[in-house]
């Protein structure tokens, strides 16, 4: 059936104001990473700058501990990825395929865990990895993204083993498969669309979160990217708004490039893996 030409039009209008939506702030954003103070004084603001100066990228880079920030994060970021996608898999693939008493009362337990806000459990946990040092460290933090991160992971890869032809690893097994040699020749790659999206959701998480990095670090040679951006306002709330528009247009580069990175693997076959077993 084919689409008639109104219906067309609106969807490409449809398009365009959803594409505004998003791309306006971010060029808001890059437009006043440029800007002068001067410019951002004017009682007559503009979109564009009138006079580009790339000295805001200077002093956020130079005077901010930019670079320090965006280590730490990028640090964080990438073990606790690594440690949630490594702990969620089996785990995921045990709740979904074998059958358990505990299985409904975990799965509960997933989705209560999500209810919980930060500031309900940042003291508690303060206080779990104080006695073991772990405050003010990154192995710390890096334990507590992944705690928290968990429960959506498992949640999330639940639905993507299920969604695995049990026959797939039936034939493996009369073949002569043992269990280890079908998840990782048969499921893993089926289950690559799923283990890319939580990586992606556990990186995002990681880079992006404040609250926890705030409690649990006090060394400024440890502060988290995020950390780092709130030192631009000052302590009377004058901003800078010159150098936290660059800081965050700087911000925003490796998570942009971890996500083009994935995204080309995301949409891959689901059953490719399946073809080449």
């Amino acid at each position: 059936m084919r689409t008639r030409p109104a219906t067309r039009v609106l969807q490409y209008v449809a398009v365009l104001a959803y594409l505004i939506f998003l791309g306006f702030p971010l060029l808001w954003l890059i437009s006043s990473s440029l800007k002068s103070p001067q410019e951002f004084a004017s009682i007559t603001p503009s979109i564009l700058p009138k006079h580009v100066e790339f000295s805001n990228y200077s002093d956020a880079l130079n005077e901010q501990g930019l670079v320090r920030g965006l280590g730490n994060s990028l640090q964080i970021s990438i073990y606790s990825t690594i440690l949630v996608l490594i702990v969620a898999l089996p785990v995921s693939y045990a709740l979904a395929r074998f059958r358990s008493r505990l299985r409904p009362l975990t799965n509960g337990w997933i989705l209560v865990s999500q209810v919980f806000p930060v500031i309900l459990i940042v003291i508690p946990l303060f206080m779990i990895l104080r006695p073991l040092h772990l405050t003010n460290t990154i192995p710390g933090v890096v334990i507590v993204y992944m705690v928290w991160s968990l429960p959506f992971a498992l949640w999330m890869l639940q639905g993507y083993v299920a969604a695995v032809p049990r026959e797939l690893e039936e034939a493996a097994s009369v073949d002569g498969a043992s269990r280890v040699r079908t998840i990782v020749s048969i499921v893993m790659p089926l289950l690559r669309p799923g283990l890319i999206a939580t990586a992606m959701f556990t990186f995002i998480s990681a880079w992006n979160e404040f609250f926890f990095a705030l409690v649990l670090l006090q060394d400024p040679q440890l502060k988290t990217l995020p950390l780092v951006l709130a030192r631009f306002v000052g302590a009377e709330g004058q901003v800078q708004f010159g150098p936290l528009a660059a800081a965050s247009v700087l911000a925003t580069v490796p998570s942009l490039v971890f996500f083009a990175f994935l995204q080309r693997r995301l949409t891959s076959g689901l059953l490719s893996g399946a073809v080449k077993g």
